[in-house]
């Protein structure tokens, strides 16, 4: 559609200038004092305030870099310690940052309609006037990028799935509530002492807006007594407009469904906001400066590298770096850490191949790869299981039955018969690869709640994106092999849709209903932290990151078996390249909570 400088009647844009930490290693050495139990500064948590004043930019600066932007016609209001919005024409922009916007159509296809939208034709490059103080331009590129980690069954495969009577279950597969998630997972004793999150927080940060109805719908389906204003619903960057399939309001219902049901004692505030890199920035740092919620999650996300091809990354003079929104975003993630916030995502449904989520062979090379912000290390990674029991499906002729003896990791390999009676391979039949998102990160380094735990693992060798359509076949990136990162997921519950949920959902289809048989790690984040709701009422205090804690108690004698163990072993399964075992994999994590069990662990570390 051409420049966007040329086309008349265009609307002022806003852009965010994430801005440098002062001082980020005593910041980073200050996470490890407020989270390790013992240590002098345990659980002494920052003000957003406090944390402005000792790792952010000086406001005499920030206003400095807001003064030469002037010069360009640029217009900037600090939102917080982590960042900047800057505001002008297209034509300024382009002259302070050195680029040339466009603005691009895309025809509509399945199920989503044509947009538009504007992306610079080059990285653009901060001005050495401002260098030392901003650290990235965010928001030039306004192309839908993250995806929603939810799924249902695989669409060529149709039968039924029945629990079978070690399941331990409520409900039938399919139809699983939160009710089943607190016995299964052993909340319900929380229950018992009337802990229900009150006096909590949660917060969801989404990019599709919901019914809030359904939510209420749920919750009295499934027997709770909630507070009818539970709910407070801020909209960022102009919010991400109605409800709809196409934009994913089931995600953001099923979020506020399974946390607020986990604990329905706890308030819920959704932060909501447009599908692209700035506003879902935007929307974290809302979430960290408010300093609302206790926790947060989020469940949508995209292939780590992702960022740093097409989310706004900056040449930055003063280091000579590329600089993109996924480091900004890690900023954000510190600061939430130091306030004692806990933050929690979706780790994704594609198994081992993150990159692969809808760039299947033969378009595509496989490439081991995991999601982001799952795989950044001040966040809580949720990743998959698949329950025990018995699934049955009709074949072309008679049935059959497939036994899961264990919980195990969650991939979709058990399918493989059915889809051989259908003749299908497994890409074909939509199986592969799907699973629980796990893996090791290229992006951050390993962090030192990891370091010498048994089974984590580094990067492999020989692993490249390449594009095989095109001519010659092109390598977008070979990913370095060996590299200590950052492994994820870091702790799992059930998302396989085949021993998976119901979700109370308006549709803009058919309206509303009460879909069956969802699954995907979208369930685990909220579940997670609807369970620190209830853990943070219990201990009457904040819990901050909670993989140092966690993580410390897994490598404790106590950490599995015998009646208080806080873990649960996965050692079954796979999610297409790793294997569940003894202790942490890059397949579950830890493995899964025993809630009840892990509050009254962590209550005793303090």
């Amino acid at each position: 559609m051409g420049p966007l400088s040329a086309q008349a009647g265009g609307a002022a844009i806003t852009v965010t200038l994430p801005l440098k930490l002062r001082d980020e290693q005593a910041a980073e050495a200050l996470l490890k004092t407020v989270s390790e139990p013992g240590s002098a500064g345990f659980h002494q948590f920052l003000t957003p305030a406090q944390f402005k004043d000792q790792f952010g930019q000086s406001d005499s600066d920030v206003a400095a870099a807001a003064a030469y932007l002037g010069t360009f016609g640029l217009s900037a209001e600090r939102i917080g310690a982590t960042a900047l919005h800057v505001t002008g024409t297209a034509a300024a922009l382009e002259r302070a940052f050195q680029v040339s916007l466009h603005r691009y159509q895309v025809p509509a296809e399945d199920e989503v309609p044509s947009y538009t939208f504007q992306a610079p034709t080059s990285a653009p490059l901060i001005p050495a006037e401002i260098s030392a103080v901003v650290a990235a331009v965010v928001g030039l590129n306004t192309r839908p990028m993250y995806a929603p980690h939810y799924l249902t069954r695989a669409s060529k495969l149709i039968g039924t799935a029945e629990s079978s009577r070690a399941s331990g279950l409520i409900n039938p597969f399919g139809s699983l509530t939160v009710a089943d998630f607190s016995k299964y997972y052993h909340a319900a004793p929380l229950a018992a002492k009337n802990i229900t999150g009150k006096g909590r927080t949660l917060g969801i940060v989404t990019l599709a807006a919901f019914t809030e109805s359904d939510a209420f719908a749920y919750w009295k389906a499934v027997g709770l007594t909630v507070k009818s204003n539970r709910i407070s619903v801020v909209n960022v960057d102009g919010g991400p407009g109605a409800p709809s399939d196409a934009s994913g309001s089931i995600e953001t219902t099923l979020d506020v469904e399974q946390s607020g049901g986990i604990a329905p004692g706890a308030a819920i505030v959704v932060y909501q906001a447009p599908n692209t890199d700035q506003a879902f920035l935007d929307a974290f740092v809302a979430a960290v400066e408010s300093n609302r919620a206790e926790s947060v999650s989020t469940s949508w996300g995209e292939w780590e590298w992702y960022d740093d091809l097409a989310n706004g990354p900056v040449i930055d003079p003063y280091t000579g770096r590329t600089v993109s929104s996924l480091e900004a975003l890690h900023d954000v993630l510190l600061q939430a850490a130091l306030q004692g916030q806990s933050f929690f995502a979706a780790a994704g449904d594609a198994g081992a191949y993150d990159a692969n989520d809808g760039q299947t062979p033969p378009d595509f090379s496989l490439a081991l790869s995991v999601d982001n912000p799952a795989s950044d290390s001040y966040i809580t990674a949720g990743g998959g299981t698949t329950l025990a029991g018995d699934q049955t499906f009709p074949l072309k002729k008679g049935t059959l039955t497939v036994t899961i003896d264990h919980e195990r990791v969650w991939s979709w390999d058990y399918l493989v018969p059915l889809c051989d009676d259908l003749g299908y391979d497994p890409i074909e039949c939509g199986i592969f690869p799907v699973g629980g998102g796990g893996g090791v990160s290229f992006e951050f380094a390993r962090p030192f709640y990891q370091t010498g735990l048994e089974g984590i693992q580094a990067t492999q060798p020989e692993q490249s994106f390449i594009d095989e359509d095109s001519v010659p076949p092109q390598t977008l990136i070979d990913i370095p092999a060996y590299y200590a990162g950052r492994n994820v997921p870091d702790i799992s519950f059930d998302a396989d849709p085949d021993t998976g949920y119901v979700v109370y959902y308006t549709s803009s289809k058919s309206g509303f209903g009460k879909d069956t048989f969802y699954g995907g790690t979208s369930f685990v984040g909220p579940q997670l932290n609807g369970v620190m709701g209830l853990i943070g009422q219990y201990l009457a205090s904040r819990i901050g990151l909670l993989n140092v804690p966690m993580y410390q108690m897994a490598q404790s004698s106590a950490a599995y078996g015998g009646g208080g163990a806080p873990f649960n072993v996965i050692k079954y399964g796979n999610n297409d390249f790793y294997f569940g075992r003894d202790g942490y994999s890059p397949a579950a994590g830890i493995g899964t909570l025993d809630v009840a069990n892990f509050a009254e662990a962590l209550k005793k570390s303090y």
